[in-house]
């Protein structure tokens, strides 16, 4: 994933739905190297009702008070877990601060295919390398078979909530596994 994108309110409540993380070193025992995990809308063992209506709400407060929603990836750029890094809190607070003073509203994008993800050609204080993954991993075969995998697994763990969820979420929110 990119370290930042544009989501529409179709992408937000996928990726709210999703609650994509990971476990990491650090914050659970026995966990030794990062694992990818789901939890819909990032609190799922508290959620009483299908995610659909937590998503629904949030993109309706979206909606009312006229905010934009970022995706902001902190894990692993210029390769995966063992070859790249991870993102530097330094990297993440430009963001952040272009996010708040909407000077990344003014940016120019690309179209990520495999994730169906907009993402700010450049950032103020970050390196603009970092924005692209497939050309900043240092082996681009391995980039396209990690973001199938983990395009996949949004696929796979999205089928648990379906039939809650209208076609458009799905389809215009989610990743694209058609190439």
């Amino acid at each position: 994933m990119p370290p930042v994108a544009k989501l529409d309110p179709n992408q937000a409540m996928y990726h709210f739905i999703s609650g994509y993380t990971s476990k990491v070193a650090g914050t659970e025992m026995g966990v030794k190297e990062p694992v990818p995990t789901f939890s819909a809308c990032f609190g799922e063992a508290f959620l009483p009702l299908h995610p659909y209506i937590y998503a629904e709400k949030l993109a309706e407060m979206c909606a009312k008070h006229n905010a934009k929603v970022w995706l902001i990836n902190t894990g692993w750029v210029r390769g995966g877990y063992g070859v790249g890094h991870r993102m530097s809190l330094t990297q993440t607070r430009a963001i952040i601060d272009s996010i708040h003073d909407e000077s990344l509203d003014m940016s120019h994008f690309n179209h990520v295919r495999r994730f169906n993800l907009m993402v700010p050609q450049s950032v103020m204080g970050v390196d603009s390398e970092i924005l692209r993954p497939l050309t900043c991993w240092p082996d681009a075969s391995q980039y396209k078979e990690a973001a199938k995998s983990l395009a996949e697994k949004f696929a796979e763990n999205f089928k648990r909530y379906e039939d809650g969820v209208p076609r458009d979420v799905i389809e215009k929110g989610g990743p694209n596994l058609m190439f």
